[in-house]
């Protein structure tokens, strides 16, 4: 019985371990491109490091994604609250074209980006788990991250670390 005991601890142990969130961006993620609005392709690395010294809230979507769509109300709130934090938008969009047009529709103000590695299955997506839209993410001053993941913009999480 001790056995079956130690080896559950032990499994529950590892499993605690690596379930563990990182605190900073995989050399794949930072190294992954995007497209910015100029037709410019940038890494990630590139996009972080124009916003270091700032809070960054991330927000991976799609204008095809519902969840997206009802969810903007709430970042247009969290940016009204916090005008201080620097928003980037990473869009899974199927085109550029319908990236701009979804930008354009749904009145998005911030720093835009649309994936173009493969989105979910890129480096950047395969490094954030990416499993669901809308994504929200927040990367502190330092350029660590503070909250790996949430899908609402209005996250108790998202609100305390502002």
């Amino acid at each position: 019985m001790n056995k079956i005991k130690y080896l559950f601890i032990a499994c529950l142990a590892f499993i605690s371990c690596n379930s563990q969130e990182p605190t900073t961006f995989s050399k794949e993620a930072l190294n992954d491109t995007f497209i910015n609005l100029e037709g410019q392709s940038v890494t990630f690395k590139d996009i972080l490091e124009k916003h270091k010294g700032s809070t960054i809230v991330i927000d991976v979507w799609a204008s095809w994604c519902s969840d997206c769509i009802k969810s903007m109300p709430k970042v247009k709130a969290l940016q009204q609250e916090h005008q201080e934090v620097a928003y980037i938008f990473l869009s899974l969009e199927r085109s550029e074209e319908a990236w701009k047009k979804g930008i354009d529709k749904y009145a998005v103000k911030g720093n835009h980006y649309f994936m173009q590695s493969g989105g979910w299955k890129g480096p950047f997506g395969t490094f954030v788990n990416l499993d669901w839209i809308p994504r929200f993410m927040v990367v502190d001053k330092q350029g660590n991250i503070k909250l790996y993941k949430s899908v609402e913009a209005d996250d108790k999480k998202i609100k305390d670390i502002l």
